[in-house]
């Protein structure tokens, strides 16, 4: 079983610098300088619950060609889609959220090849220490010696 889902659109931006300290300690105030880029993109993703191990895919829109053959070259893969207010059935979302921390939090990008790039990066990294991903809240530890207070009269 794959968990399959799609982030985006992610945005190419850009940031200033953060504005250095003044010499008496006080943070300089500055403009705020933020552009966009013209195009979107969005990312697919697939996670494997069984080893935790996760596969990403680029694509500069919703339907592009790219993801349509992708689809056909792979017949086995059906679509069953989850209600919307059931999101919290696809362990992808779950993974969605570490892989934005460790791709796209706190950076600037100004192409669609930047995000790519991290994108794949992030993969990498999070494929290295992935572990089996497990629906539902983990069981509580057992105690098995508990003290038990005995109260003579």
């Amino acid at each position: 079983m794959i968990c399959a889902d799609e982030l985006g659109p992610v945005i190419p931006r850009t940031f200033p610098p953060a504005p250095a300290w003044s010499p008496d300690g006080h943070r300089i105030k500055a403009e705020l300088d933020y552009t966009r880029g013209p195009e979107k993109t969005w990312v697919y993703g697939g996670l494997r619950p069984s080893d935790g191990q996760a596969v990403t895919m680029t694509a500069p829109s919703r339907n592009s060609l790219s993801t349509r053959t992708w689809l056909e070259d792979h017949p086995r893969i059906h679509h069953a889609f989850i209600p919307v207010g059931a999101r919290w059935l696809n362990l992808q979302e779950g993974w969605w959220r570490i892989f934005r921390k460790a791709a796209l939090a706190g950076r600037s990008f100004t192409t669609h090849d930047d995000i790519t790039y991290a994108t794949t990066l992030a993969i990498d990294q999070l494929n290295s220490r992935a572990t089996p991903r497990i629906w539902g809240r983990l069981a509580l530890p057992t105690r098995p010696r508990r003290h038990r207070f005995v109260y003579t009269l």
